[in-house]
């Protein structure tokens, strides 16, 4: 996978745009990089909700669930599937509305300064190993061009402790750190 910075998008990724993102604010480059989860339904892998969460199109009569949050605006820059498939919502240069209320190092607001990455899953079911393969090529990809990011790699919990418990307990730092250690 390659970067074309100037527009922000990953090449190699399904382009999904979503409207729900802004403009980071004046000379802020991402220095951090927040691993989150989703499935939608709860518990449910594939299908197109997220995508149509991310894209305001979610139907609130299609599930019981989806009534609660098909108001939400929110977006993440990337999803990587079970399979190991990217799709890109936001271009990586703009915020997209990932961590909500949120705090790092005593920095608030952390979508200012954050690129986010959701992970297809759930905090109690084991990752797919392609997902942390293609992860780990991710966060190099993206360290290599926002040099910041090194050693500011987070989960949703992290940023937002008692309010969020993702990527959760079934995510295996260690398996990412030693991917990343032998590339």
């Amino acid at each position: 996978m390659e970067l074309d910075r100037k527009r922000g998008l990953l090449i190699g990724a399904r382009q999904m745009p979503s409207p729900n993102f802004d403009e980071r604010p004046a000379g802020v480059e991402p220095d951090l990089l927040v691993i989150h989860n989703i499935s939608l339904p709860p518990g449910q892998f594939g299908g197109s909700d997220i995508d149509a969460l991310f894209c305001n199109c979610l139907d609130p009569a299609a599930h019981p669930y989806f009534s609660e949050i098909s108001t939400l605006r929110v977006s993440s820059h990337l999803l990587v599937r079970r399979d190991g498939e990217v799709v890109q919502y936001v271009p990586l240069h703009k915020r997209a509305w990932h961590a909500g209320v949120s705090c790092y190092r005593g920095r608030e607001g952390c979508n200012d300064f954050s690129i986010g990455i959701e992970l297809e899953g759930t905090d109690d079911t084991p990752y797919d190993p392609r997902q942390y393969t293609v992860l780990v090529d991710l966060a190099a990809l993206l360290v290599s061009t926002w040099p910041g990011l090194k050693g500011n790699i987070v989960g949703h919990s992290d940023i937002a402790p008692g309010r969020k418990t993702d990527p959760g307990p079934a995510f295996d730092w260690s398996i990412l750190k030693h991917l990343s250690a032998v590339r």
